[in-house]
């Protein structure tokens, strides 16, 4: 079994993002510790979707419009038509959850009828780098 790369990236709220493509198809958990304006998280959904998330779980402030927004920039994506398969993105939000079990959910459950990922994307929408922290609380889990 080929290990899954990790990727952490922390994005303060109106912050540009980079590019991600070479990750695709990839699964994201976006950990939404701040409040973030609406236009840029319809953004960040749309550059989630070109980059190559294919399932995104989102924790935290607002995670269930994280989820909204990603199904909206799915289906932005594809003229609000059918989305073929290898495209379709699965989309969970975990409002009453620990983070602890996001990440054992998106490390031993989460998948995708049409693709296997090999890579995962840590969002951390925080003003502070938790890098070191969260991929030691991911590999606990």
């Amino acid at each position: 079994m080929q290990k899954k790369i990790l990727t952490y990236l922390q994005l303060p709220p109106g912050s540009e993002p980079p590019k991600l493509d070479h990750l695709s198809p990839f699964l994201a958990i976006v950990l939404a510790e701040e409040e973030v304006d609406e236009l840029w998280q319809a953004e960040i959904s749309r550059w989630l979707v070109a980059s190559g998330c294919r399932y995104l779980l989102a924790w935290g402030k607002d995670c269930e419009a994280w989820h909204d927004m990603m199904d909206d920039a799915n289906l932005e994506a594809f003229d609000y038509e059918d989305i073929p398969e290898e495209d379709f993105v699965i989309t969970t939000w975990h409002e009453d959850e620990e983070r602890e079990e996001v990440f054992w959910f998106a490390k031993h459950r989460a998948a995708h009828p049409a693709l296997t990922f090999k890579a995962t994307v840590i969002l951390d929408i925080s003003l502070v780098n938790r890098k070191d922290a969260i991929e030691a609380e991911y590999a606990d889990a």
